[in-house]
């Protein structure tokens, strides 16, 4: 909020208010305390300071409620007061009891490998040098810019404190919480960077607002343990025509003297020389292209004109065939009703249980994180499938019931475990529908679409998922090549992810398709003379499928053109394991008219390959 303050101070030209830092110390001291840090790569200032006669209990309203403005909850005047201070500040702070602190001292040093930690939060961390510690004279109390022991948190029997201000590293406060899978809003606020102004500051806040809220004494024990780093402003030169070079035009110098004084650089301008003093507290500022970026961003970006760089020529660019074939894709899906998604390409192990694949599935062939956000993002996605189904659960649990969703994004396939070298990256559409109106042949015309689009044919033959309803769900081929699949998602599984309406699934690999990328349409006169059709109800095995029906009439004769389902029966007129199914059938000529009994030849050669192939027989 402090920081919010100097830039809105800074914009308008108005005055900075400082937070209250003034406190009485009293003459009592901690004897015999001791504060020592071993690592001073990782901790270059560590400050703590005692306050005794502490009287635990609620903050003042005007405390919980900014708190609470902030989405923090109020737990007693102490805590909240570190919490207080993160927030205005954005230094993290802590108070350990001092009853809890063995041997009078505290340390700030690695942990030993295979060393023990129990958190806030009742998780237990086991250690290794990589991570940084606060310990008392005997074991650890706190993880460093994470989180704060167990064994030395505040109780309502706390009566002696010690609170801690520091600046830890960056870089190892972040491995270290997204090694130990372990975040706080300190460990945030540490990943970002806290300068060592800010450090000295909090704590004079911390100790202002104990003596103004009267909730404890100040001692004059303060330890204040440093590298030596000067927190006086830092006297830099520049020159104003540097400046405005990075910029490409030029800013008058009145506006930039009035641009840093708002900032509190001090700055001075004799001739082209720009002299400034760096406070403490931005640590950002190196050279002059951070001053050239401290003066725009306060002069305002609309100055800028663009202008090309005097070396710079126009070039035509362009997308590549896998680029315009994916844009293609997207826009077909887009035009019957389908929302991009962008979803991680991690995912959990959960998810593979969910999905019930078996031990020995490809899909479990993960690459598994070094280092993950979390659990529950730790594998490299190798199907795209099970975020679709979290998507569609989401939308459901937000009383979003109906809608298409599609992704195009990889799948990373190990060619080997542990790796030795870089897995297979395999570009795969993914397409999710749910809602009352949608069914198995919704995701199977959107197929059609996709296939349309790329001037190519898809073939389904019944296939088994394990996350897919058995009875809806079919494998996509090719050109024979089984190249995706599409089905119904179990309702264990639509059970577990809380859906109120059916949702459906597809997957098809764009890597394997990229063979008919660029496929173009072969155009075919219109027939000279009348095209014929012909309905032939066929009563075949239940386990012949519709695909199988028609690729078999198409190969038997070169003049059918189309083929097309429209009945199924299934019932007391014909036998009990066997259905009808009633197609038309249209005939093409190509160099001459059909005569009257051309086209009865050639359902006859149509029924006697059905018959030969799949006994299937004309329904009398």
């Amino acid at each position: 909020m402090f920081g919010l303050a100097r830039e809105v101070a800074a914009a308008l030209g108005e005055p900075l208010k400082t937070p209250a830092l003034d406190y009485t110390e009293t003459k009592v001291e901690k004897e015999g305390f001791n504060v020592t840090v071993e690592a001073q790569d990782l901790c270059p200032r560590y400050i703590a300071h005692y306050v005794y006669d502490v009287k635990l209990g609620q903050s003042p309203a005007w405390m919980r409620r900014r708190l609470a403005l902030v989405g923090n909850n109020s737990i007693s005047n102490i805590v909240d007061i570190t919490n207080y201070i993160m927030r205005e500040l954005g230094q993290p702070l802590h108070a350990f009891d001092c009853d809890y602190l063995e041997g009078n001292a505290i340390n700030v040093r690695r942990a030993a490998e295979g060393e023990k930690i129990v958190t806030l939060d009742e998780k237990e961390f086991t250690l290794n040098p990589n991570n940084l510690v606060i310990c008392d004279g005997k074991k650890p109390v706190a993880l460093a810019g994470i989180m704060g022991g167990l064994n030395s948190e505040i109780r309502d029997t706390t009566t002696e404190v010690m609170f801690e201000a520091a600046k830890f590293a960056r870089d190892n406060i972040r491995r270290s919480s997204r090694a130990l899978g372990q975040g706080s809003d300190a460990s945030q606020r540490y990943s970002k960077g806290v300068d060592e102004y800010t450090t000295e500051m909090a704590m004079k806040r911390v100790l202002h607002l104990v003596e103004e809220l009267g909730v404890g004494k100040i001692s004059k024990t303060h330890k204040n343990v440093n590298t030596g780093n000067s927190l006086e402003p830092t006297t830099f030169k520049t020159s104003v025509k540097k400046v405005n070079a990075v910029l490409g035009i030029t800013v008058p110098n009145e506006d930039i003297l009035r641009i840093l004084t708002g900032l509190n650089f001090q700055p001075e301008i004799n001739g082209d020389e720009l002299t400034m003093h760096f406070p403490a507290y931005r640590e950002d500022m190196e050279d002059y292209p951070d001053v050239a970026e401290e003066v725009i961003r306060m002069y305002g970006y609309d100055h800028i004109t663009s202008t090309f760089m005097p070396s710079a020529k126009v070039t035509i660019g362009g997308s590549n065939l896998r680029q315009r074939t994916i844009l293609k894709v997207k826009r077909t899906l887009c035009s019957v009703g389908a929302f991009e998604g962008i979803h991680y390409s991690f995912f959990s192990p959960s998810d593979l249980d969910e999905m019930g694949f078996a031990e020995d599935a490809p899909e479990r062939r993960a690459i598994r994180i070094m280092n993950p956000i979390n659990e529950d993002l730790s594998l490299m996605r190798t199907t795209l499938a099970p975020q679709m189904i979290h998507a569609m659960g989401r939308n459901q649990k937000r009383g979003i019931f109906e809608g298409r969703i599609f992704e195009i994004g990889n799948a990373f396939i190990p060619k080997s475990l542990p790796l030795t070298e870089y897995p297979e990256e395999r570009e795969t559409l993914c397409i999710g529908a749910f809602g009352k109106e949608e069914s198995f042949f919704t995701l199977k015309g959107m197929a059609e679409a996709v296939a349309d689009v790329l001037n190519i044919t898809f073939n389904y033959e019944k296939a088994e998922k394990p996350f897919l309803h058995p009875y809806q769900t079919a494998a996509i081929f090719c050109e024979g090549e089984e190249i995706g699949y599409l089905g119904k998602v179990k309702y264990e599984i639509m059970k577990e992810e809380a859906m109120r309406e059916d949702a459906y699934v597809l997957e098809i690999s764009m890597k394997a398709l990229e063979k008919w990328y660029g496929k173009a349409k072969v155009f075919e006169p219109l027939p000279k003379f009348p095209e014929e059709k012909r309905d032939l109800a066929l009563v075949m095995d239940k386990d012949i499928t519709c695909g199988q029906v028609e690729g078999c009439i198409r190969e038997a004769c070169a003049y059918v053109k189309d083929v097309s389902l429209f009945d199924v029966y299934e019932g007391r007129q014909i036998a009990a394991d066997k259905k009808s199914m009633a197609f038309t059938v249209l005939f093409t000529p190509k160099e001459e008219a059909f005569k009257a009994d051309t086209v009865d030849g050639y359902v006859k050669k149509v029924l006697k390959q059905l018959n030969k192939t799949y006994g299937i027989e004309l329904r009398s």
